[in-house]
């Protein structure tokens, strides 16, 4: 039986990629910890977040005349400085365990992210730096700001089964 997810990318005249598993880059093995429930788990900091703002501070007030005219005006000085608008942070979030990344599942996320715009790369089935981006310009915006997969973008993309609960919604329960 197929996944929910996976039946609309089934037979899309894609070419058959063996089902072995590659050599996981580093950035994605490192920072997955599989818990004993076998429930895996990436870790990401999100960098603070920083803006730059000048700003016009007041030097000397502006001297007025007996009859309200200004006699000498008011002097400014520009003022740059730096100004955190989030916070640096560390996130856990549930990610796709390291065996599941075979050939045919890095080939089917490679065709979803390309048919979204985030891949432009060669559907090779190798999870590479290119993939990586990808899946973390994918997930930037409403997820962890990482090259690891996260279960939800990869129900976002339709290439896991959704969750029991996303089910019930869909089945008018929820």
């Amino acid at each position: 039986m197929i996944p929910l997810g996976l039946s609309a990318l089934v037979g899309c005249g894609a070419p058959a990629i063996p089902s072995t598993t590659p050599a996981l880059p580093s950035f994605i093995t490192a920072e997955v910890e599989t818990r004993p429930d076998g429930r895996c788990y990436g870790r990401d900091i999100s960098p603070a977040v920083l803006e730059t703002v000048t700003a016009q501070v007041l030097e000397a007030p502006a001297i007025l005349g007996p009859d309200g005219s200004v006699l000498t005006p008011a002097t400014f000085r520009s003022e740059i400085r730096q100004q955190i608008v989030r916070e640096r942070q560390e996130v856990a979030f549930e990610t796709i365990c390291p065996p599941a990344y075979t050939d045919q599942f890095v080939a089917t996320l490679q065709r979803a992210l390309a048919v979204r715009g985030f891949y432009a790369g060669v559907t090779s089935g190798v999870l590479d730096a290119d993939t990586g981006r990808a899946v973390q310009a994918f997930q930037r915006n409403d997820g962890p700001d990482s090259p690891l997969l996260s279960i939800a973008a990869a129900r976002r993309l339709g290439i896991v089964a959704l969750s029991p609960e996303q089910l019930a919604v869909l089945n008018g329960a929820g």
